[in-house]
């Protein structure tokens, strides 16, 4: 069975994009990515959004170049900057008759037991009512946590939050390398076992103009999905639909054993 096939069986999935995927000329992207959330959407998984982009969306309509080092300017670019791609998001959904719902968090929303507790009641209780989530750091009242591994973590964590049992990391990279891709000789690692330390294997920390996060933080956020049992896949954005189709794309972890699931709660 494919990993797509995998996918489109999928009870709850959770996706997360990052920011240079859905901000800038490849805001044209959405509706791609949206089309593809809609075919799990109908084939009957509980789809979640996690959704990088604020920011560098909102950093354009206040005339400034780059994006801002001070995080007042960064508090406000978010501000505009989250109202501007949800509503990117919604006019593609409506395509597909789909209601999105925003949910924004922070680090300490999934620190705090009751700040959790509310959270996933907010979102089964989307879920039932069929709308899409849409996640994204509250990066207008964030400090350190605007860095916080460009959403990885916040998705692993959401999946966990759920139960999901299929987590999708989408960015700029196609997948997981043995070096840096632009290495000679770096060969795609296209699955991992779970429990894989990945020993001998060069994981980068290197981050894009816009987003925060490298390939470190999608290996941690990938294990930290798959102790609390969801499969996960880290591939391209503009690979995610072909992927559905069937291509080979991207690396996968393996969640862990069903029988192990108690050791990582």
């Amino acid at each position: 069975m494919s990993i797509g096939e995998e996918l489109l069986r999928a009870r709850r999935i959770v996706v997360k994009v990052g920011s240079s995927s859905v901000s800038g000329d490849n805001a044209a992207q959405i509706p791609e990515l949206v089309d593809s959330l809609a075919r799990l959407h109908a084939a009957g998984a509980e789809v979640i959004l996690v959704s990088s982009g604020a920011i560098a969306t909102g950093v354009p309509f206040l005339r400034l170049d780059d994006r801002p080092e001070d995080l007042a300017t960064q508090q406000a670019a978010a501000a505009v900057g989250q109202n501007i791609l949800v509503n990117r998001y919604q006019r593609a959904f409506t395509a597909h008759e789909i209601i999105a719902g925003q949910v924004l968090l922070t680090a300490h929303d999934m620190e705090n037991p009751t700040h959790r507790g509310n959270a996933r009641r907010a979102i089964e209780r989307l879920l039932q009512l069929g709308i899409l989530p849409i996640i994204n750091e509250n990066d207008t009242v964030a400090t350190h946590e605007i860095r916080f591994g460009d959403n990885d973590r916040l998705a692993a964590l959401v999946a966990r939050l759920v139960g999901a049992d299929r987590l999708v990391l989408l960015s700029d990279v196609d997948a997981l390398y043995t070096a840096p891709p632009v290495t000679k000789g770096a060969k795609r690692i296209a699955h991992v076992p779970y429990g894989d330390r990945l020993e001998g294997i060069e994981i980068g920390e290197s981050q894009s103009g816009w987003g925060t996060g490298g390939a470190a933080t999608k290996v941690q956020a990938a294990r930290l999905a798959a102790d609390a049992g969801a499969a996960v896949l880290l591939t391209e954005t503009r690979l995610f639909a072909a992927v559905l189709g069937g291509a080979d794309h991207g690396t996968r972890f393996d969640a862990a054993p069903a029988a192990s699931l108690g050791l990582h709660a």
